[in-house]
């Protein structure tokens, strides 16, 4: 049964993405190798060479020293317009969130899904914005899931070292 579904995967036609280890300031994740990467005020942007999909990646630190993570989480999404549509997940051991949105211009010719991760360890503040054409959600939502659960924060260095 097992052997079925990966045959059937397989023949689906999409390639698998190759995914590459990138640093993104105190943060590791797996993103596409073939992705172009490109930067605007801070916010690294790595885009689908197909044009059907992109994802935004933001990392930054926190301003209070010692703050805890679940503390930390739930001022981004306080910021973010409070809890409504977040689900509560774990990525890189500490507290995340995923939220799902759906845009379509008012012609309905196109069609977008967005699919946000938020988190914080109590050190650093990350978000991974994806996306996509609401037609393609079947290829890309599975990828963004890939590399929203590659989220690692970097260890701090050891004293004396």
């Amino acid at each position: 049964m097992l052997g079925s579904l990966v045959v059937a995967l397989l023949a689906a036609g999409e390639p698998t993405a190759e995914l590459a280890k990138r640093e993104v300031k105190t943060l590791t994740l797996n993103l596409p190798e073939d992705w172009a990467r490109s930067e605007a005020d801070g916010t690294l942007r790595f885009a689908d060479p197909s044009g059907n999909a992109y994802v935004l990646v933001d990392v930054g630190a926190v301003q209070t020293a010692g703050m805890k993570p679940q503390v930390c989480l739930d001022k981004i999404l306080s910021a973010m317009g409070g809890e409504p549509g977040w689900k509560s997940l774990k990525l890189g051991k500490s507290p995340a969130a995923r939220r799902v949105d759906s845009d379509t211009t008012p012609d309905g010719a196109e069609s977008v899904r967005t699919v946000t991760y938020v988190g914080c360890d109590g050190k650093t503040t990350w978000s991974l914005v994806f996306h996509m054409d609401q037609k393609q959600q079947e290829r890309f939502e599975p990828l963004a899931e890939k590399v929203a659960q590659s989220v690692a924060y970097a260890k701090a260095p050891r004293k004396g070292k």
